[in-house]
């Protein structure tokens, strides 16, 4: 009896997204991205440069200040280490400013 109980499950949305998004689908709602394999191509390329990575450095930071930043990635669902990375790559580009 748990093994059928089981099966049902794997196939049950995980949330609410999940489960509008399978809804869409079956009312031929949802519409695919024209350009997939270009979209797939510039979404990889932004992950290449995101993880091209060749110095390392140690940080102290306030006990605060991480917890706060380890909240937002998780929140955002990247890790935070990424996500300090992705905000001094921004400053460091000029796409962000910081008033001192």
């Amino acid at each position: 009896m748990k093994i059928n109980k089981l099966k049902k499950s794997i196939y049950e949305p995980i949330d609410n997204e999940e489960r509008q998004l399978i809804k869409d689908i079956e009312n031929n709602v949802f519409v695919s991205v024209p350009n997939k394999d270009e979209e797939i191509k510039r979404y990889v390329s932004y992950a290449k440069n995101m993880i091209k990575k060749d110095k390392r450095m140690t940080l102290r930071i306030a006990r605060d200040d991480l917890e706060k930043i380890q909240d937002k990635a998780i929140k955002s669902g990247i890790p935070y280490q990424t996500l300090i990375s992705s905000l001094i790559r921004q400053y460091a580009n000029g796409r962000i400013s910081l008033s001192v």
